[in-house]
């Protein structure tokens, strides 16, 4: 999810706006020649920017759908799939700058979330809330401990005619964060933890020595701690650190269609809320 279809959307829409409101106080074309005689800019700001605002209204303040490009949420979410995400839930914010304008609520714990990725804004990310600001998240041999109290997680037989990526070393597991409980995988003898650079520079690295079988981190206010449910598979806030608060876009909530790549039709089997 590496491009913002709203840096075509916004100016063409206030291009088009601009071009209708001269034409109405100004130039008087549409009024004067008659509807499809005059200049073709015209013609095209009466038929198109009310519906560029109302889709640009729509994709800013409420829903915007987005293309799932990576395997690092299954099997929660699978590449190919595409979401809808309520975009209202984490506050109303401004389209480009991403400025928060009217505070609506704050994601949590369990939540899977859209966001620019830190390092390079321009890219979205789709993980899931594991700490929200303030929490001491401690790792500990495959557990998780959120403030104190253990992190439910119990093994579960997933079915491997059912996940197509599926290996012999796959652990799937049900685990609840929050309100939230939904499948996540593991892969046996692989932590991919012991080569997170943030993790491992924490303290001066004073987990490195670990080999990611035990880590904690305070998440700062502000701030949110993901991760992807595809564990070992996964480059999240263990790699890279803290998601900020002005980097959300919003909840992803809803699975509406999948499509496999190259010339597949799309897939409506998926369709679902998204856990």
């Amino acid at each position: 999810m590496d491009f913002d279809f709203n840096l075509i959307l916004v100016p063409a829409t206030i291009i088009l706006f601009v071009v209708w409101l001269l034409d109405k106080l100004v130039f008087k074309e549409r009024e004067s020649k008659g509807r499809g005689n005059e200049k073709a800019i015209i013609r095209w700001a009466y038929d198109f920017w009310p519906v560029l605002a109302v889709v640009m209204c729509l994709r800013s303040f409420l829903y915007e759908p987005f293309n799932i490009p990576s395997d690092s949420m299954v099997p929660t979410l699978e590449t190919g799939d595409f979401i809808l995400v309520n975009k209202f839930d984490y506050g109303v914010r401004l389209p480009i700058i991403n400025k928060k304008i009217i505070d609506v609520g704050e994601p949590e714990r369990g939540d899977v979330i859209v966001f620019r990725y830190p390092v390079e804004p321009k890219i979205s990310y789709i993980k899931r809330v594991v700490g929200v600001p303030g929490d001491h998240i401690v790792y500990d041999h495959g557990q998780l401990i959120i403030n104190g109290k253990k992190v439910p997680k119990v093994p579960f037989e997933f079915s491997r005619e059912k996940d197509k990526f599926d290996t012999p070393t796959s652990l799937y597991f049900k685990e609840t964060l929050g309100d939230h409980t939904f499948t996540m995988r593991e892969l046996e003898n692989v932590n991919v933890a012991s080569q997170a650079p943030y993790l491992n520079s924490l303290d001066n690295g004073k987990y490195a020595y670990q080999n990611g079988l035990y880590w904690e981190v305070k998440v700062p206010e502000g701030h949110y701690f993901a991760m992807g449910d595809n564990r070992d598979q996964s480059a999240d806030s263990r790699f890279w650190g803290m998601v900020p608060e002005e980097n959300l876009t919003g909840k992803a909530f809803y699975i509406w269609m999948h499509k496999e790549p190259g010339f597949n039709l799309p897939s409506f089997s998926r369709n679902g809320r998204i856990d």
